[in-house]
């Protein structure tokens, strides 16, 4: 891969913006040195914290902060250049000072996930591991924080650079297969390229069998509430958010449009979705958000359905994965007919019975939605569609007897493999997935 490096110095903030005791700034390339210089008068040792004085120089000499300054020489940083921190007292009239200073002295603001793009393109990192910093630093639980520290560890970049190396071999010994076709190489040599694939390809298979719970853990889970009008679905929204985040009122038809709530359940992130009431109408607007609810319904990680404990079950036209049986407090009749079925629950939101029951069992089905199993977990789209597009090719490979159309698609799965990890073909792709980041990361 050849793609060329900047040689602009850039910086920004690393700490989010707003008042606060201190705000670290920092650069990274070839001319930090420099501007150390100028800032500083005299550069601290490398990786030693050191109390600086900041001066903007010019006619006359300005101080800027009384600040800790660190110096990384490259490659030793995260970025490979030559960079610095500078942890200023974090009023906004300093940061803009020391910002207009930089800029004065040659560098320029960063853009979203330069530091790290430059890292990238250092050899720092490969590309899923700067995803998985990303992920980091977007990470709402623990269960995300660890999914992703184990991504920026190299945990993915090593499956996937195992299955590359045993792709290079598989490569080297169909490629002796098709320049000495007359030699009498041993018959086991084409009997392990065949074994080698077949294997590949199962483990593969097998990664790309998660049910999507990588990619469920990173984003969030998405549970629907499903129900007639008045069966309670924004008040037990309300009572699992624990604040009046939807309107509740004793007037059929309330909810017109989805009202969305984040939550953690079972340390995973959970957006809660509340939805118009299901029932025939001829309200244009009321059957448009009817609409959206069963579609939301259709497309929710875990759909729960409200009704009321005294009635029949109503089917709202989608998979339910709980029944929620409300106004317990009302009638119980029909709970001791339902009680041995694990997905019907019995609530009552007026006084709040079976909704700590209730928190527990969407809890462990969060947990069972996003569970570990086996390697490393795919968390991307892009990670999914490139390993499927690998599997394709040996696929395709164990299907052909000709040496040469096998050998070209196992060149092609191997490049499949290096789109993922960034070693070959990712330049269309690096300002998509680096503009994702945050300034100063």
């Amino acid at each position: 891969m050849n793609i060329p490096l900047s040689n602009s110095t850039i910086f920004a903030l690393a700490t989010a913006s707003g008042r606060g005791a201190v705000a670290i700034m920092r650069i990274s390339g070839p001319q930090t040195l420099s501007i150390l210089e100028k800032l500083c008068h005299s550069v601290p040792k490398v990786r030693q914290a050191s109390v600086r004085q900041l001066w903007r120089r010019g006619d006359k000499d300005e101080l800027l902060d009384q600040a800790l300054a660190i110096w990384f020489k490259g490659p030793n940083s995260y970025t490979g250049e030559d960079s610095a921190e500078l942890h200023l007292h974090a009023g906004p009239a300093v940061i803009d000072a020391v910002a207009d200073a930089l800029v004065a002295y040659g560098a320029r603001p960063a853009q979203a996930g330069e530091f790290s793009k430059r890292a990238f393109l250092n050899g720092k990192v490969d590309l899923l591991q700067a995803e998985g910093i990303s992920d980091l630093v977007e990470a709402e639980t623990q269960a995300q924080r660890r999914q992703a520290l184990e991504q920026t560890e190299g945990g993915l970049s090593v499956v996937y650079q195992g299955w590359a190396q045993k792709l290079r071999e598989v490569l080297a010994f169909q490629e002796a297969l098709i320049d000495f076709p007359d030699e009498d190489l041993p018959e086991e040599v084409e009997q392990n390229l065949k074994s080698t694939i077949e294997t590949l390809y199962e483990e593969m298979k097998a990664h790309l069998d998660d049910a999507g719970r990588g990619e469920r853990l990173r984003r969030g889970l998405v549970f629907a509430i499903l129900g007639a009008p008045n069966a309670g679905k924004s008040s037990l929204l309300n009572l699992l958010a624990d604040r009046d985040a939807a309107i509740v009122t004793e007037q059929a038809g309330t909810t017109r449009d989805a009202i969305e709530v984040r939550v953690v359940l079972g340390d995973v992130p959970v957006t809660l979705v509340d939805t118009a009431g299901l029932r025939e109408t001829e309200d244009l607007i009321e059957a448009e958000g009817i609409r959206r609810a069963q579609k939301i319904g259709r497309e929710a990680d875990c759909v729960l359905c409200l009704t009321d404990a005294s009635i029949d079950v109503l089917e709202p036209e989608v998979k339910c994965d709980f029944w929620i049986r409300t106004k317990k407090d009302i009638d119980v009749s029909r709970e001791t007919l339902d009680r041995n079925d694990n997905k019907i629950l019995f609530i009552s939101v007026k006084t709040g019975e079976g909704i700590d029951h209730l928190k527990q069992v969407l809890a462990e089905k969060a947990k069972f939605l996003t569970a570990r199993q086996g390697p490393p977990p795919l968390t991307r789209v892009r990670h999914r569609l490139g390993i499927e597009e690998c599997v394709q090719h040996l696929e395709e490979a164990q299907r052909l007897d000709w040496p040469e159309l096998r050998g070209e698609e196992l060149r092609l799965a191997m490049q499949s493999l290096g789109r993922l990890t960034g070693t070959i073909g990712v330049e269309d792709l690096l300002d998509t997935i680096f503009s994702q980041f945050c300034i100063g990361k």
